[in-house]
């Protein structure tokens, strides 16, 4: 048998807590999962750090793992005689036994033969669009098994969100000795949209207006998911200001939706015609309005009740 460094595999330390190696997962199966990445040896990096992971993300297993002497990756060792008596009753029980499959056998076990072993589950990631997110959708999905890569058509709920899991059941691997099948562990990512910001189920989109509108006051169109909406801008307002569209954002999977902002900032002309430069020289010349003064005030006082 071969060992395998899952530390090493996922560059973590020996003593990383379950964080650590979520986010160091995470972060290699991002870069090498087969749709992103298009170096050769991609596919192999991705099934080695989802075997990795979920063996250091099982308690029982990397106990177990533990138990272990550190050695040279690819090494060939030959594992205790207290697990050929856990694992099964046979002398050539390890014969082309992988360590991940033996890991998983041992997990759980109290000994006396062969006893129900649950199928390996498998991580895998997802990127979809935000209104695929929004709607729900179905995809075909590129799956490492350790019998190889599978195609699975996977249907994603109404209601997806970044960073989301979802547990697809019984899709991983065979279970052995009447064990259920192992799961498969999806993450969510949203592809980056041109127009909004998804913030959980709430979106966000920047807003431009003119002096005037912020100002004065106006109505103006803006986009949604369900098309163009009007939106009242008060008076008076100032660049930053988020003007909320209740009920307006992603879908959250529960008969609700988030919240859709327009995230404001004022624009100038990059030209004046004469009557422009006219109006704006006549808006200086009656207005007593000094923003620098006013952003000095507030500084003033925050210091103040600090």
């Amino acid at each position: 048998m071969k060992y395998k460094d899952y530390y090493e595999i996922l560059g973590v330390p020996r003593d990383a807590d379950e964080e650590a190696i979520k986010k160091a997962y995470r972060k290699l199966a991002r870069k090498y999962h087969p749709d992103v990445s298009k170096a050769p040896d991609s596919e192999l990096k991705f099934k080695e750090a989802a075997e990795a992971y979920s063996t250091l993300k099982d308690a029982e297993k990397r106990a177990a793992y533990d138990q272990l002497e550190q050695r040279g990756a690819g090494e060939e060792f030959t594992p205790p005689p207290q697990w050929r008596r856990a694992y099964a009753s046979s002398e050539h029980a390890f014969d082309d036994v992988d360590l991940s499959d033996l890991l998983a056998g041992l997990a759980g076990r109290r000994g006396g033969g062969p006893s129900t072993v649950h199928g390996r589950d498998y991580e895998a990631a997802a990127r979809i669009s935000l209104e695929d997110a929004h709607r729900g959708t179905t995809i075909n999905l590129d799956v490492m098994h350790e019998d190889g890569s599978r195609t699975l058509a996977v249907t994603i709920p109404a209601g997806a969100c970044e960073g989301q899991k979802l547990r697809l059941r019984g899709r991983g691997g065979k279970g052995a000795h009447g064990g259920s099948d192992g799961d498969i562990y999806l993450h969510i990512t949203l592809i980056p949209h041109p127009v909004w910001r998804a913030d959980r189920h709430d979106l966000y989109f920047d807003l431009a207006l003119s002096p005037w509108e912020a100002a004065l006051g106006a109505d103006v169109e803006v986009p949604s998911l369900d098309g163009p909406l009007m939106l009242t801008v008060p008076a008076g307002t100032r660049s930053g200001r988020k003007l909320r569209l209740r009920g307006r954002g992603l879908a959250t999977g529960h008969g609700q939706r988030g919240d859709l902002y327009a995230v404001t900032h004022i624009d100038v002309p990059a030209a004046l015609t004469p009557p422009e430069r006219a109006l704006f020289e006549q808006l200086r010349a009656e207005s007593r309005f000094n923003p620098r003064a006013i952003a000095n005030k507030e500084q003033s006082h925050e210091s103040a009740n600090a």
